[in-house]
């Protein structure tokens, strides 16, 4: 009976210490205020929904598109690996985790000993024991274990966060991978139009110096023009070949681009998106989220830190049987106990334990600027993508105005030629500026597409695949 009340006690004391466990001292999470205006300098709100409230395939409409960015998640090295650094960071919450309960382990041994004593003779003697035993589980009183857990979680949380960001990120640089290589296919095919075109004039000219009508300038400053869009040609392919190939990086595959239909001018490449307010991007961004989660572990590290200026107490106990001889040991007469705690009170430690308080109080300040950074760098980039939203559409419009004026330009300095009004440098010029403008119009298109979705990457779109 005695011995019943014994292995009680013993078995009591684990989950005495469990509960004691709880008494701990958290502080309180001190969220910094965002350093930011209250509203964007420039909304231009159209009535649409908020970015992350669409999904990529609504926000993407083109079909070809949605096929090469759901390949990217699938395949994309760079998202893979932010995943398993998510198992990661699980796994190390799990391992601090642990440190909460008491870790009981199967023990079973034989020890061999030696005994010589003064005026007596030697003595061997030799024991086997079997059993269970805990080993220096610490009563966590302070909150040094619980707020190491909190540390590892919030890390966890912010891994996870940034998974979420690559993700975002992913989506945005295929999306523009991919319309960078469409506006290289148009340039192409424009480069290929000039090039026939100055042909064409080459031979006109060809014509004329051979009947006497021109000199040899025009039919060299002409083949000069002929040289030059064929260069521009080579060139443009030369791009668009490595655009797919940076495209493939991306996607973690090889890639089937779509038909030279598909050109910058379509109207269900993008849909339109609302910008909201500031406060919204701390919801929606997820790299604001990370930096959030990061501040919380290094203020959880701070309430770790100062706990260990207090006493540590820990339990070591056991429960057995030992004999010195194998045949008895499962007798009833060979029961065993231990139970050891241990309280430990820093006295001198050379002054590390301040240096570790201050060095997660630095640290934690150091994660305060750095969240408020993320903030400002979020609002920026939003406000920069509807400023430009807001004055794309009419630098496209001017410059489709400026185009239709060099194409008639050219038709006229091409007649004129003809009927020998005026001499090849004016076509010459007039081929030359419309090329140009060809070629700047095609990238205002680019840059109108790229900046819808830097908008909506930088208000957090694209981290769902359908709308919420």
């Amino acid at each position: 009976m005695k011995s019943n009340k014994k292995n009680a006690l013993i078995f009591a004391l684990p989950v005495a210490a469990a509960l004691m466990a709880g008494c701990q001292f958290v502080p309180d999470y001190f969220k910094p205020s965002a350093p930011i205006p209250e509203a964007f300098p420039v909304t231009n709100e159209n009535g649409a929904k908020a970015a992350s409230d669409i999904g990529w395939r609504e926000f993407f409409k083109n079909p070809e598109l949605q096929e090469v960015i759901a390949a990217a998640l699938a395949n994309n090295r760079d998202l893979k690996t932010a995943a398993l650094q998510i198992a990661e960071a699980r796994a190390m919450y799990d391992i601090q985790e642990a440190d909460k309960l008491p870790s009981i382990n199967a023990i079973s041994g034989v020890t061999r000993s030696r005994q010589l004593l003064a005026s007596s003779t030697p003595t061997n003697r030799t024991v086997y024991q079997v059993g269970a035993a805990m080993t220096a589980f610490e009563l966590d009183l302070y909150g040094r274990i619980k707020n190491l857990s909190a540390a590892a979680l919030a890390q966890f949380f912010a891994t996870e966060e940034a998974h979420h960001a690559v993700q975002i990120l992913l989506v945005g640089e295929v999306a523009k991978a991919w319309l960078n290589e469409r506006a290289l296919s148009e340039q192409v095919q424009l480069a290929t139009r000039t090039l026939k075109g100055r042909e064409e004039s080459y031979a006109i000219v060809k014509k004329r110096f051979d009947a006497g009508i021109t000199n040899a300038l025009e039919l060299r400053q002409s083949e000069s023009l002929v040289q030059s869009a064929h260069v521009s040609l080579l060139s443009l392919k030369r791009l668009q070949s490595q655009s797919v190939n940076a495209l493939a990086l991306l996607v973690g595959n090889n890639v089937k681009m779509p038909a030279a239909t598909t050109t910058l001018s379509s109207s269900n490449i993008t849909a339109e998106i609302g910008a909201g307010l500031p406060s919204e991007l701390i919801a929606h961004r997820p790299d604001i989220r990370a930096a959030e989660q990061r501040l919380r572990a290094l203020q959880a590290n701070i309430a770790a830190a100062r706990a260990a200026f207090f006493p540590r107490i820990s339990l070591t106990a056991g429960l057995g049987l030992a004999s010195t001889d194998m045949s008895n040991l499962f007798s009833g007469n060979a029961n065993t106990w231990s139970f050891a705690p241990l309280i430990s009170l820093p006295i001198f430690d050379g002054g590390r334990n301040k240096a570790s308080l201050n060095l997660a109080q630095v640290r934690s300040e150091i994660a305060v600027t750095n969240y408020e950074k993320t903030i400002q760098i979020a609002f920026r980039e939003v406000a920069d993508a509807l400023a430009a939203r807001a004055m794309l559409s009419e630098e496209i419009a001017a410059q489709q105005a400026v185009q239709k004026s060099q194409s008639e330009r050219l038709e006229l300095a091409q007649a004129r030629y003809k009927n020998g009004i005026a001499n090849y440098l004016e076509v010459l010029d007039a081929e030359r500026e419309l090329f140009a403008v060809e070629q700047q119009l095609l990238q205002g298109r680019l840059l109108k597409l790229t900046n819808a979705i830097d908008l909506y990457r930088s208000l957090g779109g694209g981290l769902n695949e359908v709308s919420k």
